[in-house]
């Protein structure tokens, strides 16, 4: 294998990634739970913002792609660079949660063998 195919084999999968991303984004979400168990309802995805975050992603693998010889490489890393952040931006109350929220870890796990506890020591 030469040297110059890693580019292309790493293109090809960041563009696979890309695809995932705006294929997550597009089809509809089939929920396996009838009723949401939380308290706080979950913050919802902006699709516009995912599908952004995904064109960006390919943006990165053209430019991948391209390697040296293309001319719009530079072009395709700032688009890319751009629509990430933007979907970013769009998608920043979901992003917060899920870095954020670390449900019982934020409440303090109680000690075994306590009230509320669901850990027992036998």
């Amino acid at each position: 294998m030469r040297v110059e195919t890693i580019p292309l084999i790493l293109g090809c999968l960041v563009a696979l990634l890309g695809v995932g991303v705006i294929a997550d984004a597009w089809l509809p979400e089939k929920v396996l739970y009838p009723s949401e168990r939380r308290r706080r309802a979950r913050a919802e995805r902006n699709l516009g913002g995912e599908t952004s975050i995904g064109l960006g992603v390919l943006c990165m693998a053209a430019a991948l792609l391209g390697r040296d010889t293309w001319a719009y490489g530079t072009v395709a890393v700032i688009a890319g660079t751009v629509l990430l952040l933007f979907g970013a931006w769009l998608n920043r109350a979901y992003l917060r949660e899920r870095i954020s929220n670390r449900g019982e870890l934020r409440r303090g796990a109680p000690k075994p063998n306590e009230p509320g506890s669901r850990r027992r020591i036998r």
